[in-house]
């Protein structure tokens, strides 16, 4: 591994684990054992470490998801989009320190006065967003979705619901894969019910 690339891994672990302020470029060179100056060198300040993180976040991310979408076959849209449902849950398993760090509030209290990190989290949102998007349009194209809903809230709705479960399971707060099922059959009935038009009053 190159040495950039594990500054980098260990400084997500240490900002998921310890937040942004707790964290010290010193403990992180101790922790890779090289000179605290050789972080400095590959990154400028602590603040241009952090954006670096979240831009490999968002990287690994998106990379995930296209590699999944390359491997799976869907029979329309509604199976691409709780496909996408479950593939996020799947990466909360094996993301587990970026999911914390993502769920964090340090990232968006730091977005509030640093635009570049405020991009970068509006990026990785909106990149998420995207894919539920891009599938619920999909089955509306082919008619497994129901066309009354706006596939960017639909999308958003979606995403809404498998984070808030990651959450669960980030924060160990309940048994996230005891909801599965009822998250699944709920998203389905979201994107397929059919809504019925109010009678006019006569």
């Amino acid at each position: 591994m190159k040495r950039r690339d594990k500054i980098l891994e260990n400084a997500t672990w240490l900002f998921a684990h310890k937040g942004y302020k707790d964290t010290s470029t010193a403990e992180l060179a101790k922790l890779i054992g090289v000179a605290e100056g050789t972080v400095f060198y590959h990154f400028k300040t602590k603040e241009a470490l952090f954006l670096a993180v979240l831009e490999g976040l968002k990287t690994q991310l998106i990379t995930q998801f296209e590699g999944y979408f390359q491997e799976a076959r869907f029979e329309d849209g509604l199976a691409m989009a709780l496909g996408a449902v479950s593939f996020y849950l799947y990466l909360a398993g094996i993301m587990e320190t970026e999911m914390l760090l993502l769920h964090r509030h340090f990232p968006f209290e730091l977005a509030q006065t640093n635009p570049v990190c405020r991009e970068n989290l509006e990026d990785i949102y909106n990149s998420l967003a995207d894919i539920f998007e891009r599938a619920v349009a999909r089955g509306q194209a082919d008619g497994s979705i129901d066309t009354a809903l706006e596939a960017r809230k639909a999308g958003l709705i979606l995403f809404t619901l498998a984070d808030g479960l990651v959450r669960f399971k980030t924060y160990n707060l309940y048994d996230a894969g005891a909801l599965y099922n009822t998250l699944m059959d709920s998203c389905r009935r979201l994107l397929t019910v059919r809504h019925a038009v109010p009678a006019e009053n006569s």
